[in-house]
């Protein structure tokens, strides 16, 4: 084998190991028992603060809507049956296909529009304080290099797995779960618990094995291309990448479940939005934090899952929970950029004694 050749498969290698790593094997391991309480505790904390917010966000518009409209019976039910009235009741198959496409598409890119537009134009100017890679900047031919991949994958694999699925759905569920009664709210709060978790590992896994010396070089890095991610790179991936990871992991959960379409479509809108914010860059005020993710992508070997709760367990986040980015991973609730609050450390330079100067 050439030298070169031996020299790209080393550098892969080391990419998809996230070698050098800064912390011990021994470190890593930890005590397994304590690893474990906390990885429960982590999950229990995050998916109960996100539920409580979505309880209370779902109520007061629930009550406006009565209010202004003075709508009786079940809002929710009645905009339900009136879609499906309309364009549903002749052929449950192509409303399943049809209304996934639309809401999945229509969450993806409109989240992505907003960041693109911050990305690229630096619109709105007042949120570009809130970057988390700061001192790096988008180029654009890298930018619209990942723009025809995420449309390939949108439609020439997205639209043939929608089918898919929504065959399985159907079959899985029946007609009661796509025209039928709404399930009631605390039903569908369980139902997006159980989602989370199935998401959290199915995706863990299917990542840590795409981080495989084997299959990283051929899959996976085309993803970690982008060192300091933008929205737009969440489905930045190969085909392959793109079913296993990006499709499947959200999709389990509803036909395990055999959920209403209603509650799959709630839980693939909450999915889009999640891996956006993600995959963002930016470390906004009131969004989940994306400082995980992108530690990822900066650091390669650690935070290969959604929620963190199999990091811990599995001991892949322990040079990030010694970082500074950790103590900027929480929700944001004022004004002052978390990169401000929580300095980086000063860079060392090597001088010509042997000794370290901060730069």
């Amino acid at each position: 084998m050439p030298a070169e050749a031996k020299m790209a498969d080393l550098r892969d290698t080391s990419e998809a190991l996230g070698l050098p790593a800064e912390v011990s094997q021994s470190q890593s391991k930890g005590p397994k028992m304590g690893r474990i309480m906390d990885s429960v505790k982590k999950a229990l904390y995050i998916m109960g603060s996100c539920l409580l917010v979505f309880a209370a966000a779902r109520n007061s518009f629930h009550w406006q809507i009565h209010r202004l409209w003075g709508a009786t019976g079940s809002f929710w039910q009645s905009c339900w049956d009136y879609m499906y009235t309309h364009w549903g009741k002749e052929n449950d198959f192509w409303f399943c296909c049809i209304g996934t496409f639309v809401v999945t598409q229509g969450v993806f890119w409109l989240g992505n529009s907003f960041f693109m537009l911050l990305d690229v134009y630096g619109v709105p100017a007042c949120l570009l304080k809130y970057k988390i890679q700061e001192d790096v900047k988008v180029e654009m031919p890298k930018l619209w290099k990942a723009v025809r991949q995420v449309v390939f994958n949108m439609l020439v694999v997205g639209v043939p797995f929608i089918f898919v699925a929504s065959y399985l759905f159907q079959l899985r569920g029946g007609s009661s779960t796509i025209g039928g009664e709404l399930p009631t709210f605390t039903w569908v709060m369980l139902e997006i618990l159980i989602f989370s978790f199935v998401e959290e590992f199915c995706f863990y896994y299917s990542h840590r094995l795409l981080h495989h010396p084997r299959l990283y070089k051929h899959i996976h890095k085309l993803h970690h291309e982008w060192t300091a991610p933008i929205s737009i790179v969440a489905v930045y991936t190969h085909p392959v990448e793109h079913v296993i990871s990006s499709f499947l992991p959200p999709t389990l959960g509803p036909l395990i479940m055999a959920s209403h379409l209603a509650t799959a479509w709630l839980w693939f809108i909450l999915a889009f939005l999640s891996t956006t914010i993600s995959h963002c860059g930016y470390h906004l005020p009131l969004l989940p934090s994306p400082e995980a993710h992108d530690y990822h992508h900066l650091k390669f070997n650690q935070n290969f899952g959604v929620l963190g709760v199999l990091d811990r367990l599995h001991g892949t986040d322990i040079q990030f929970r010694a970082s500074k980015q950790y103590q900027r991973h929480v929700m944001l609730l004022n004004t002052v950029p978390l990169n401000s609050q929580y300095p980086a450390e000063p860079k060392k330079n090597l001088n010509k004694l042997g000794t370290y100067n901060n730069i």
